[in-house]
């Protein structure tokens, strides 16, 4: 087999800025956490509006990235959430992370070209990707071609059916209040993420363990009780 060429090789043309800094708590797809809202930051030499000329006629566009937190790890065979994760499948079956070279894919909303500081980013919503992510290349979205009706989806053939009740405890409704970005958006990235229930499938309704997930720089505490996402605080990470 023929050596690849190097001008083949990936370089980063961008970084995500994105709401979710670990792997815990990030959506398992695009689009299901349409408050999960973000940027991609364009690196130097590519931050040049012409690249960009008829983005602008798009709704979402199609992002080529790396799963960088899963750096010399791959699996051929991984056991997907979707299945409970006690079942395994062929990696190539999967949307896994741990692939032979890390290359994730996801369509997000393109809401707009930034060109107001000293370089160029996109703001994006639908987000699916750890902050920091590096980006190898954007392609518009068409709906013509990339929309497929009839195709078939395995064992993941529909969007999650049943989402949790998210609820505040007193603590965390003030927390919530305080925030200089305000309440509002901050509520509905919070519920829209945990609704989802972020545990592996394996622990079931009887858990009452408090986890931690990281969403712009606080952690969010939160618990499962009476088949509902109760969030007991909400703090920065520097606490």
């Amino acid at each position: 087999m023929s050596e690849i060429p190097e001008s083949l090789q990936l370089e980063a043309i961008a970084r995500v800025i994105s709401p979710y800094q670990e792997k815990f708590g990030v959506p398992r797809q695009p689009g299901l956490v349409p408050g999960a809202r973000g940027w991609l930051q364009m690196m130097p030499e590519f931050a040049r509006p012409e690249a960009f000329d008829g983005l602008q006629g798009f709704s979402h566009i199609w992002v080529i990235f790396g799963f960088h937190l899963c750096a010399g790890q791959h699996r051929l065979r991984v056991r997907p959430p979707r299945l409970g994760g006690n079942r395994e499948q062929g990696v190539f079956a999967t949307r896994s992370p741990f692939r032979p070279n890390k290359l994730g894919l996801s369509v997000l909303r393109f809401e707009g070209l930034d060109l107001s500081g000293d370089g160029v980013r996109l703001a994006v919503s639908g987000l699916d990707l750890v902050d920091g992510s590096p980006i190898f290349d954007i392609k518009p979205y068409l709906p013509y071609s990339d929309c497929i009706p009839d195709a078939l989806g395995g064992f993941a053939g529909s969007a999650p059916e049943n989402r949790l009740r998210v609820v505040f405890a007193p603590e965390a409704e003030r927390a919530l209040e305080s925030l200089p970005e305000g309440a509002a958006a901050a509520r509905e990235l919070i519920v829209q993420t945990l609704s989802l229930d972020p545990r592996p499938a394996y622990r079931g309704d009887a858990d009452d363990r408090v986890y931690g997930t990281r969403l712009q720089g606080r952690d969010v505490r939160w618990r499962i009780r009476s088949g509902q996402v109760e969030v007991v605080e909400i703090v920065p990470l520097s606490a």
